[in-house]
Order: structure tokens, then C-alpha cells, then sequence
């Protein structure tokens, strides 16, 4: 049986190679889609010289057209080469086909997108649904830490693929640098390369868009935040690996929003102004103002596209949990001058239908935070993919803020949103590696209404 497997493993890695070789390394992938444009992702081999996407409205091939993409090697040695277009010009509500032309040749990468429906002023929001998730592990022996391997079961992604969702949206730690990556550039670029590589994903990147926040391990060393040295290198790896609609103020951050049928969605990035985790909470009994996960720049932009949204559910996006008292570990409750202002801010600007999604923990659970004449505030985490699992434990193991946990199990998230206007309901399933169901929770708008 051992020698079965061998044979198997060994033709795989000859038809990956075989596949590479003037061809794609990864991809395509699909990132940011909107009413009149689309977004693909995908990084070539060394031996392709020129890269084009042929696409036309599905079942009107005669009218292809063709978009060059621009190749040049990045990451400072050149031997990464991730690329990426944004299509325009397309129709609203409309179903499209591609196929990827490699050295003027046509090529056996092809796929599917679609453009989002124009609702608006027209008919009642759409019903969609997402998948979501963090902590993506992909073991490479020679550079991980002896012991029993960290990575789990990635068939996960195989399930996930054929989900019918409106796209994925990465919690971070979306892939885990190690000791050998992380004191380089080349090593930052190496990791995002490789991970993105492997043959396990390829459907799935395929199969939806993609959207991303990053946390410590796809940022950098484990817990790091404003003081790694190599912060500007690593929001490049970034940029390049995925196709947001944004990237920050344009000079610093990741930060974004993506707005999908009635639901926004504010990407958050909690590394790039974050001081340290040991730096002191309070000084003399007092909030810390020098302690920060956000920065005030990015709290600044988060509150103000808050007020400006009128979106049913106000989902916030963030690598670390924010609410949970009890947690040990990294949290905006640990920051509390920038915990209080954030939280004080929704409730002097009566603000509804907020949420907060979370990743890190490598376990999953809802934790419910009660205001004083106000609606509760829930904090959603989804852990982990691929990682290994975490155990609740000490004072996390009877957690009295959580109405929903789920401990030891690889599981993603899909998230649904249904309903009539007024009355629109959301729905967080936990799914597990083949699909079978964990567990589930729901909240309707109206139970997030600002009194």
C-alpha cells in the first residue's frame, strides 16, 4: 500500500511539473467582480513570455475578445512573477467564459465569472451566500518544526469549491511563514508563491472571487505588528497575491471595503499600526492611548464609512477577535483606548446592524457582548481551515459570552443572507471538511437595531 501511495505521489509531482513548465505555476484565480468589471488573478511559469485572457459572454463565443496582461517579475530577485488584470466593459447580471492564451497559444486554463445583478432602485436586495474562513497550514517538511505535522486535511478546499457562493473572503493567517521566510523579502515572496501553488486550491480559486484581510502569519513573525522591519515588503506580497478593491491610504494598510447586495463589509488591517501586545493596557488606571491595533488614521476611515453606510448588516472584518472578555490572547479589548472608542462611536451615532467576523483562534465560536440600552454586539470567528485545532480550555472552557463554539475540528463558514427588506435574516453555517454540518446560528436585522 506504502508503494501505491509512492507511484501516486510521484505522478502527481510529474504532471504538476509538466503543467507548470510553460504554463501556470498558479491560478487563475478570481478576485474583485463588480457590476461592469472582473478582476483575474495568476501567476505564470518562468518559460511564458507572453499572457492573454480570451473571454466572451457565455454562449457568444464568436465575439471573444482578448485582454493582454502585463508580465515583469517582482520581488526583487525576479523569480516570482504573480499577475493580475481587471476586465471592464462588461454587463450587469451577466455570465461570462475565458480561457487563458499562453504564448499566443490557447492553453487548457479556462473558466467562468459573472458580474454582480443591478438591483438598486429596481427590486428587493439579492439572496446570496459566502464562504469564509482563516488559517491556512500547508506543511514543507524541511522548513516546518519537527513533530507531528502542523497542517491538516486540505481537502477542505475541494468541498469548498464546489459550494455555489458569491465568492470567499480570507480571515488571515491565510498562509504561515516560518523562521526561514520571514528574515528575507525573498523568503515573504517565497511563502505566498509556494502556498498559492498548491494543486489542492487550484479549483477552488477558480471557482468564486476572493477577497482577504492578513493576520500575524501571513504578515510576518508570529504576534508582530508596527516594528517588523520588513512591513512595506510584506504589504507588497500581499498586493500581488490578491486583488482587493484597495490597499490602504494607497501608501500604508490593506485596509478596504467590499459591498455585496445589502451587506458592507470593512476589511480591516490589524498589523500595520499595531504597537505591542506585552506594551501595557492602561497606565494608572487609565485607557493606554499609545496602545494600538488600528491606528488612529484607520479608525478615523472606519468610523467614517460606517456612518456613511446603509447597509442592512455593517459586517467588520478583522484578523483578531475583538470582543472576547475572556480570551487569553491578542484582542481589541486588550487595546482599550482604541476598544472604547469604537464601540462608544456605534453607540453615540446609533448605528445598526453591526457585526464583527474573526479568524486566529484555530477554534470557532460566536461570543455575545450585552449593552446597556442597546442591541448585543457578536463577534463571529472561524478557525480553522487547515491548522492545527485548538482545545477550549482554562477560563475559555465554560466562556459564559459564548452562544455558539466549536473546538478540535477543521471547518469554514457559510454565511447566507435571505429575507425581505426590513426583514433580512443572516445565517452562519459551520461546515466541516466534506461539508457535513457542525453547527449553525442565525440573527435577523431587526435584532441589530440602534436604540
Amino acid at each position: 500500500m506504502k508503494g501505491f501511495v509512492l507511484v501516486l505521489a510521484m505522478l502527481w509531482t510529474i504532471l504538476g511539473n509538466a503543467q507548470s513548465k510553460g504554463g501556470l505555476l498558479s491560478g487563475p484565480m478570481l478576485g474583485q467582480n463588480d457590476y461592469r468589471t472582473a478582476k483575474i488573478w495568476m501567476e505564470p511559469s518562468p518559460e511564458v513570455k507572453t499572457l492573454a485572457i480570451r473571454y466572451w459572454k457565455k454562449g457568444n463565443s464568436s465575439q471573444a475578445k482578448n485582454k493582454i496582461l502585463n508580465l515583469g517579475a517582482v520581488g526583487g530577485s525576479g523569480d516570482f512573477n504573480p499577475v493580475q488584470t481587471e476586465i471592464g466593459g462588461l454587463e450587469p447580471g451577466a455570465s461570462y467564459e475565458y480561457r487563458i492564451i499562453i504564448n499566443g497559444k490557447e492553453s487548457s486554463y479556462s473558466g467562468e465569472f459573472a458580474t454582480r445583478e443591478l438591483w438598486q432602485w429596481r427590486k428587493p436586495a439579492p439572496d446570496f451566500s459566502f464562504l469564509t474562513g482563516s488559517c491556512t497550514y500547508f506543511n514543507e517538511p524541511e522548513f516546518d518544526r519537527p513533530g507531528k505535522p502542523y497542517g491538516l486535511d486540505s481537502s477542505i478546499f475541494e468541498t469548498m469549491a464546489s459550494e455555489k457562493s458569491a465568492f470567499m473572503l480570507w480571515l488571515g493567517d491565510n498562509w504561515y511563514t516560518r523562521e526561514v521566510d520571514y528574515t528575507s523579502e525573498w523568503g515573504l515572496w517565497y511563502r505566498a508563491s509556494r502556498d498559492r501553488s498548491m494543486p489542492v486550491l487550484q479549483s477552488f480559486l477558480k471557482a468564486m472571487p476572493h477577497y482577504a484581510i492578513w493576520d500575524d502569519h501571513d504578515y510576518g513573525p508570529n504576534d508582530l505588528g508596527k516594528s517588523y522591519h520588513l512591513k512595506n515588503t510584506t504589504r507588497e506580497v500581499f498586493k500581488n497575491y490578491w486583488s482587493n478593491p484597495s490597499y490602504g491610504n494607497g501608501r500604508e494598510g490593506i485596509y478596504t471595503k467590499v459591498s455585496y447586495s445589502d451587506v458592507d463589509f470593512f476589511l480591516l488591517d490589524d498589523r500595520t499600526w499595531r504597537t505591542e501586545d506585552d506594551m501595557p493596557s492602561t497606565i494608572n488606571g487609565q485607557p493606554n492611548p499609545d496602545k494600538q491595533m488600528l491606528g488612529t488614521e484607520q479608525l478615523d476611515w472606519l468610523k467614517n464609512a460606517l456612518v456613511a453606510s446603509q447597509a442592512s448588516f455593517k459586517i467588520i472584518v478583522v484578523g483578531s477577535q475583538v470582543l472576547n472578555p475572556v480570551s487569553p490572547f491578542d484582542k481589541l479589548l486588550d487595546f482599550p483606548a482604541e476598544y472604547n472608542e469604537l464601540t462608544g462611536f456605534i453607540a453615540e451615532q446609533k448605528i445598526s446592524g453591526i457585526l464583527f467576523l474573526t479568524g486566529d483562534r484555530h477554534h470557532s465560536e460566536i461570543i455575545k457582548v450585552n449593552r446597556i440600552n442597546n442591541y448585543p454586539l457578536y463577534d463571529i470567528t472561524i478557525s480553522p481551515l487547515t491548522s492545527g485545532t485548538h482545545v477550549f480550555g482554562a477560563a475559555e472552557k465554560d466562556n459564559p459570552y459564548r452562544v455558539f463554539g466549536l473546538d478540535q475540528k477543521q471547518n469554514y463558514g457559510k454565511i447566507s443572507l435571505t429575507g425581505a427588506r426590513g426583514n433580512r435574516q443572516l445565517t452562519v453555517q459551520f461546515l466541516g471538511v466534506k461539508g457535513e454540518d457542525l453547527g449553525n446560528w442565525s440573527i435577523n436585522e431587526k435584532d441589530l437595531k440602534a436604540r
